[in-house]
Parts: C-alpha cells; sequence; structure tokens
C-alpha cells in the first residue's frame, strides 16, 4: 500500500468515525460502521464475509462468560444490604485515624472493589451510604466527593475487574494473570489516597469534626463484625483464582453464589429485586458484547489496510524511548477521557496500539496495568467521566465543584503511572509467584 493509500484510508476511517459518534450512534455500531469503509476501501476481501465469521468468533470465546457473571455479581451486591454492614463494620476502626470517616470512602471502596468489578457501582454504592453520614457529621463536602471519586476507580484496578477482562480478550492476555498483576498496584494506590487524606486532614485539622465516641478494643471488634461477610466473599472470588484451583469464569460463578447467599441470607433481596439485578446485569453485558463484536471487526480490518504495521514502523522511526512513548500516549487518553468512556476507550484503541506497544517491547501485561490505570484517570475527567456523574447524581453538586474536588486524586493516578514505570515489580512480582 502506498503512503498516500494509507493517508487517505486512514481520514476515511477517522472522519466515518467522527461522523457516526457525533449523529449519535452506539459507539459498537459505529465501530462495525468504521471496520466496514476500511475494508471496502483498503482489502479485497467481502466485508461481509470478514464480519460474520469475526464477530462470531470473537463472541464465542469461552472467557468472556466471566463477563456477565461479574457483572451480575456487582448488580446483586449494589442493591443488597452488604454496602451499608461494610460502612457500619468500618466505622468504628477508623475513630482515631487522621480523617476519620473520610477513610471508610477509601477503604470500603478498595474492599466493595475487589467484589464488585466496576468503578460506577463501586461509587454509587459506597457512595450511597458514607455521603448522607458524611454530611450529618459535617465533614467538609469537597473532601467527602473528592475521596469517593478517587477511591471509586479502585473498581476498575482491583480485581476482579470488567475492564480487565474487555483488555484481555482484546489484547489476548491472560485474564488470571491481569487479576493478580492487579492487586498490588490497587492496595498502593489505596494505601497513597489514604495517605493523602490524612496528610490533608492533619493540616486541615480545624475543618474535620472530632470523634465523640470511645470504643474500647471489644467493642470495636464486636462493632466490626459486619465486615466478615463481604471478606469472606472477596476471599471465595479471588482467592479461588489465585489458589489456582479456578478460572476467571469459574470464580466468577463462586461470587455470584456468594452474593447471591449473602444477600438473601441479610434479608431485603426478593424476586423483584433478583429480576432487577439480571436485566441489568443483561443491559450491562450486551452493551460491552456489542462494544467487543465491533472492535474484533475493526481490529482485522485494521490488520488487512495495514495501517497498524504503518504505525508502529512511523513511531519506530520517531526513535522515541519507552517513557516518551508513554507519556504521549497517556495524554492522548487523557483527551480520550474527555468524551468516551473507558471500555470504549480501550476497543477503539487497541487495534493500532498493539502493533506500537510490541513494537516499543513494552510487556502486555504491565500495559494492562497501565492502561487501567490511565481509563482511572479518564472516570474522573470532565465532562464524559462517569464517577463524575454518579457523583453528581448522589451529592446535587455540579460537574464542575466535583472535577476540583477529584483532581488531587486525578494527580495522585499520574503519580501512580510513574510509580509502575519506575518500579514495574509491582505489577509482575504477584504474577511471578503463582
Amino acid at each position: 500500500m502506498g503512503d498516500d493509500s494509507g493517508l487517505l484510508i486512514s481520514f476515511a476511517i477517522i472522519g466515518t468515525m467522527l461522523l457516526l459518534l457525533g449523529v449519535g450512534v452506539w459507539i459498537g455500531l459505529a465501530l462495525i460502521g468504521v471496520a466496514f469503509v476500511a475494508m471496502t476501501t483498503g482489502s479485497s476481501r467481502l466485508p461481509g464475509d470478514a464480519m460474520a465469521t469475526t464477530i462470531f468468533g470473537s463472541l464465542s470465546s469461552w472467557t468472556l462468560t466471566s463477563l456477565p457473571l461479574f457483572i451480575w455479581m456487582g448488580e446483586i451486591l449494589f442493591r443488597s444490604r452488604l454496602s451499608q454492614l461494610l460502612f457500619n463494620g468500618l466505622s468504628p476502626l477508623f475513630g482515631k485515624f487522621p480523617g476519620r470517616l473520610m477513610q471508610v470512602n477509601v477503604v470500603a471502596s478498595t474492599l466493595f472493589a475487589a467484589i464488585s468489578g466496576s468503578s460506577a457501582a463501586t461509587c454509587a454504592t459506597i457512595g450511597k451510604i458514607t455521603v448522607p453520614e458524611l454530611r450529618q457529621r459535617n465533614y467538609p463536602e469537597n473532601m467527602i466527593i473528592g475521596s469517593l471519586a478517587g477511591a471509586g476507580t479502585l473498581g476498575l484496578l482491583i480485581p476482579p475487574s470488567v475492564i480487565m477482562i474487555v483488555y484481555g480478550v482484546t489484547a489476548d492476555v491472560s485474564i488470571n494473570k491481569l487479576f493478580i498483576a492487579g492487586v498490588i498496584p490497587g492496595l498502593v494506590l489505596a494505601v497513597v489516597y489514604m495517605l493523602y487524606v490524612g496528610g490533608w486532614s492533619l493540616i486541615n485539622a480545624d475543618k474535620v469534626p472530632k470523634s465523640t465516641t470511645q470504643l474500647g478494643l471489644m467493642q470495636m471488634l464486636a462493632t466490626s463484625r459486619d465486615i466478615l461477610p463481604p471478606f469472606l466473599l472477596i476471599l471465595a472470588v479471588l482467592g479461588s483464582i489465585y489458589a489456582g484451583f479456578a478460572t476467571a469464569t469459574e470464580s466468577a460463578a463462586i461470587g455470584v453464589l456468594g452474593a447471591l447467599i449473602l444477600s438473601i441470607s441479610y434479608g431485603g433481596f426478593g424476586w423483584r429485586i433478583f429480576f432487577t439485578t439480571i436485566m441489568g446485569a443483561l443491559k450491562t453485558t450486551t452493551m460491552i458484547m456489542l462494544i467487543l463484536a465491533g472492535s474484533s471487526f475493526l481490529t482485522i480490518a485494521m490488520g488487512f489496510t495495514g495501517i497498524p504495521r504503518d504505525l508502529a514502523q512511523w513511531v519506530g522511526s520517531l526513535g522515541l524511548s519507552q517513557w516518551q512513548l508513554l507519556v504521549i500516549l497517556t495524554l492522548v487518553f487523557i483527551l480520550l477521557g474527555c468524551i468516551l468512556d473507558g471500555i470504549s476507550m480501550i476497543v477503539l484503541t487497541m487495534a493500532v496500539l498493539l502493533p506500537v506497544v510490541q513494537a516499543a517491547q513494552l510487556d502486555l501485561l504491565w500495559f494492562g496495568i497501565y492502561l487501567i490505570l490511565v481509563v482511572e484517570m479518564a472516570q474522573i475527567t470532565p465532562p464524559i467521566g462517569l464517577n463524575l456523574f454518579v457523583l453528581q447524581g448522589l451529592t446535587k453538586r455540579d460537574v464542575g465543584f466535583i472535577a476540583t474536588a477529584s483532581f488531587p486524586f486525578f494527580i495522585i493516578l499520574c503519580l501512580m503511572v510513574v510509580l509502575i514505570y519506575l518500579f514495574p515489580e509491582l505489577v509482575f512480582w504477584l504474577p511471578n509467584q503463582i
């Protein structure tokens, strides 16, 4: 393919994508439309034949069966009493910590992220409990919202994560290894969030309400027994993977069963809520599946046009170091995060980026964790940041205030990207032990 024809096809693809997204076409259908244009203009193969075989092959993957199960588990927990139990159990433990109950935002989000798999579900579920409680105790509004927005992003990084499954399928990376690789970075990020909340509280001690209850050790332990059920569910889901006797799909089934048992045993979970969780999981799953179908077709179409190969060669000719390439990619993803959700960002870019990443000799497992951190930034980036919309509905604050309150946690995410670049063993150590 000549340079001029490749350039023409690139402009046709970009123009078609912008046109389809601009008129409100669903992202999955827009991807299929773009792939059709690419196949028609850049290949002699029949687009219909390629589309049918590619989409069927990608969606019939056994690996994808874990996706609806983890989404369903998150829906069950979202509508159960476990989140309230989590807050009740954690609150007594942080009465003497700097930041006090604001730390519960971070810790509860970390624990809930380990059983929900969704950033938005984590933010919404924990926020529904903590926002009224913290407001009632006169905690500063900007820190209530900021800590919740930042900690809510942990739903993407701490396994099981829906977006990890999407990346693993798209980039052909082991989902089990991705789950394991996300644990240490996720816990480190949670600790850094807690340190920031504690440091801010020490500097602004006059703005943080004083603790009015003093509990003894035995009282604290008795009051905190409510964190045991969600903790056991985390052990069941993640322990089955780390121990090596369950795949991601099998652990998802264990998680759904455990979530159902706990939700029913604590009451308030009837047939109506059961069917609501199924419908919620069905809607989310079909949306993601449509996007993945379009992504798989676009990947094949881009391969036929040769654009990813040409782009990889061009990037290679620039002589960029790994860190320079990552800086550029981070800026690109932050800009994309202003207009796209996280899953769309990944499936839209992987067809082009994978050859570039491989040419730069970046490990795809490490790149997956990096990519999820960057997508986490997009969750709190206006105007499309999903966590911002969730918090707007919870707090009735405008997006500008929420984005400003979330900005320190955005900076922390940027620093976390630098940290895993300087210390890649944060990603690799745990997978290498199992």
